[in-house]
């Protein structure tokens, strides 16, 4: 009987101990917060060449510009062609199957290839031009051509 009670104020002690501490941990959480900073300390500001700051501008400085209705450009500027040609490696292609992967030299990106997509057969470790497209599972590769 005797451990018994010396058990139970060992779990009550070490229970008071625990409370303690929470206590401290949050009295500690309390001093540090700063959630009641002002709203100016928590602003940034954004200058005319793009640079964030912590100062808002000057009115005073900030110069008007004139823009020209035609120098605005609506949507994504249009593409010229060729532009999108790209060149690659081929790293598997199989006749049999009748289509392979080519990896995009700078990019690095895996393409998949179709026979049907061949200007002429090509072969493993060929170097290719292709134009970049979007498949229904993933990047294609188009208007492919062995280069020599």
């Amino acid at each position: 009987m005797g451990q018994e009670t010396m058990g139970k104020r060992e779990r009550e002690k070490k229970k008071r101990q625990k409370k303690q501490q929470k206590l401290e941990k949050k009295l500690e959480r309390k001093e540090n917060n700063n959630k009641g900073d002002s709203l100016d300390n928590m602003m940034a500001y954004i200058d005319e060449n793009g640079n964030l700051s912590d100062t808002p501008p000057d009115p005073k400085e900030m110069k008007e510009r004139e823009i020209a209705a035609e120098d605005i450009q609506l949507g994504a500027a249009p593409q010229q062609p060729g532009d999108s040609t790209k060149k690659g490696i081929v790293k598997f292609y199989s006749e049999e199957k009748g289509y392979g992967f080519i990896l995009d030299k700078f990019t690095k990106e895996s393409y998949f290839v179709h026979a049907s997509e061949l200007n002429e057969p090509i072969n493993e470790q060929d170097t290719v031009t292709f134009e970049p497209s979007r498949g229904p599972k993933g990047k294609i590769a188009t208007k492919v051509t062995k280069l020599f």
